[in-house]
């Protein structure tokens, strides 16, 4: 009689622990679905963004000056934190009554979106770039990292603000090759993401938990 009583009270407790794990997986699943959601409706899986700004070369000489600086390019999410990114940069280096060339620059980073589910997040970036005189008449490889933060004006259409760090492997940037470091150069812009794509992937996640409609936990809950 005690063992069996022993028994049913170790099958009961089994039973709770099972059950409690099960749900709290369940809630963690369907809040995963939720933000994957908020993420598509919000945003989505590409951007094109662009943005305008300005640019000042750290060199060789003294005295450099803030000048134009205009950037195009593309990301693709792989999934909602995280995108890869390509663009191409026009910019101008200057140092004041000496040196003003101008240059471009093909980028490709990898970025992370801190906070993709909320209309306000900041977000990180670095990756390697491909430098360019005006003609192709100087070229060198970089690698650059930067930052900023966006707020999504409507859904699809976000505004940021952002900076990066531009290491050039070579130190004749600037046209003086002294020091005892290669040349590098900072941006600052302000631009606009435009978001597409995803319509798939959500409405994939709605089929496959139709509970999630009206669920109220799910959809209404902040």
């Amino acid at each position: 009689m005690i063992a069996n009583g022993l028994i049913s009270k170790i099958v009961a407790l089994v039973f709770i622990i099972f059950f409690h794990f099960d749900l709290s997986a369940q809630k963690a699943t369907n809040y995963t679905r939720k933000k994957k959601i908020e993420f598509y409706e919000l945003r989505g899986t590409n951007a094109f963004d662009a943005g305008a700004g300005t640019s000042i070369l750290n060199g060789d000489l003294v005295d450099p000056i803030f000048e134009i600086y205009f950037h195009l390019g593309y990301k693709r999410y792989l999934f909602p934190h995280l995108n890869l990114n390509v663009s191409y940069n026009k910019f101008n280096l200057a140092y004041k009554d000496v040196y003003n060339e101008g240059f471009m620059s093909f980028d490709a980073n990898l970025e992370s979106t801190l906070m993709p589910h909320h209309r306000f997040s900041p977000f990180v970036f670095a990756g390697a770039g491909y430098n360019a005189a005006n003609y192709f008449e100087q070229t060198a490889m970089k690698i650059q990292g930067g930052g900023g933060i966006e707020y999504m004006l409507v859904e699809g259409f976000g505004l940021k603000l952002y900076t990066d760090y531009n290491y050039v492997l070579s130190d004749e940037l600037d046209g003086l090759i002294a020091g005892a470091s290669d040349d590098t150069y900072f941006r600052i812009g302000f631009g606009f993401n435009y978001y597409f794509g995803g319509e798939k992937k959500k409405n994939r996640i709605l089929k496959d938990q139709p509970s999630i409609i009206n669920s109220n936990q799910i959809l209404l809950d902040n």
